[in-house]
């Protein structure tokens, strides 16, 4: 039998309790990848370009998520330019990424009120067209873009933030409602619906977690629901901050859509280190976007904080996507502020976990 010295294994001992960097980098060394961490909890997903799905983001999506979203590619304005144009090749790209390591595909946006063609809402003569013009335009559009996407998309973002943000105002005053009323919601549920009778689909907003708009959304949905209109879901966008949402409104927010027959995710996931903005401005002189040890600090409570309560409500979520793959590129690096880079998700810009990863999977 080989003898043990115990002086060396209290030796050993005694320097592994003194390194703990050592045991960190054991941990790094065996990463199973998020999704994994969360395989019991609920699908991870992510939003991406093509430009995502080469080098080494293409690998790291690959081994941390099991679903994607379009960032862009299936939007109406940059996929149906012109009415008698389609430019399907970029989404094309998404879609076959997804199909060949596969992976879930959840659309977006079907309508919106941002990033829609001109066209959609005008004649040959620049003229507003009617209600029944602008419906046949959105029932092919629809039919086009789901039908293509079909044998790959799980779930479409169906109706994205159609409610004003004002506190005094219920919808918001888009194209849309100015020449269809709040009517253009169902008919794009319902047009949805018969281009793919399977798919989950869902109404999408930003902004939940304030209290105001949040029953607004309550209101619209269940009326949607009270109306026979098929809706699946209700995704809360994730643009939160270091700041905000506290505990106890995320809780509220995840609880005020539990309990009426929808699913709900999380479909936009980044926490911002800035103090959270919903309208575009100028850079200013005072705007400086170091990532400081206190911000990073205060970016592990949140994500700690959020996942903590995600992990609580797992039976109430049925999956929760990040808004991009990492530091390296986010939409908010240009909003609310030109050129002012943010450091929102949990891979840094070298596309290396960061330290808020490692606390949002060791749990």
């Amino acid at each position: 039998m080989m003898k043990v010295d115990l002086k060396i294994l209290a030796v050993s001992a005694l320097l592994l309790a003194c390194n703990p960097s050592q045991d960190k980098q054991s941990e790094e060394s065996q990463d199973l990848g998020l999704s994994t961490y969360y395989k019991d909890y609920f699908p991870i997903g992510v939003a991406v370009s093509p430009r995502a799905l080469k080098g080494k983001q293409a690998q790291l999506i690959k081994d941390n998520f099991v679903s994607m979203t379009p960032e862009n590619m299936m939007k109406s304005g940059p996929i149906h330019p012109k009415e008698d144009k389609y430019n399907w090749a970029p989404a094309d790209e998404i879609a076959a990424f997804a199909k060949a390591n596969n992976m879930k595909l959840r659309g977006h946006a079907l309508l919106w009120h941002n990033q829609a063609p001109d066209w959609l809402f005008v004649d040959s003569l620049g003229n507003e067209v009617s209600k029944e013009v602008l419906y046949e335009r959105l029932e092919r559009h629809i039919t086009d873009v789901v039908t293509r996407y079909k044998d790959v998309i799980y779930a479409w973002d169906v109706v994205n933030e159609a409610i004003s943000d004002q506190s005094d105002v219920f919808y918001r005053d888009s194209k849309w409602y100015q020449i269809c009323g709040e009517e253009f919601i169902a008919k794009a549920f319902e047009f949805a619906r018969a281009a793919d009778p399977d798919v989950q689909l869902f109404y999408n907003d930003y902004e939940v977690i304030n209290p105001v708009k949040r029953e607004k959304i309550y209101k619209m949905v269940k009326g949607l629901q009270e109306a026979g209109v098929p809706i699946d879901g209700v995704g809360i966008q994730g643009h939160w901050s270091v700041y905000e949402p506290s505990e106890s409104t995320l809780r509220a927010t995840i609880d005020r859509f539990t309990g009426m027959g929808l699913q709900v995710q999380i479909t936009e996931l980044d926490v911002s280190i800035y103090p959270k903005e919903h309208a575009p401005r100028d850079k200013r002189a005072d705007d400086d976007d170091t990532f400081t040890d206190e911000l990073k600090q205060k970016q592990i409570a949140q994500y700690d904080m959020i996942f903590r309560v995600f992990r609580e409500n797992k039976e109430k979520l049925s999956s929760v996507t990040f808004w991009n793959v990492s530091d390296q590129y986010s939409w908010l690096d240009h909003f609310p502020v030109p050129d002012r880079k943010d450091y929102p998700l949990l891979f840094d810009q070298n596309n290396e976990p960061k330290e808020v990863y490692w606390e949002v999977v060791k749990f």
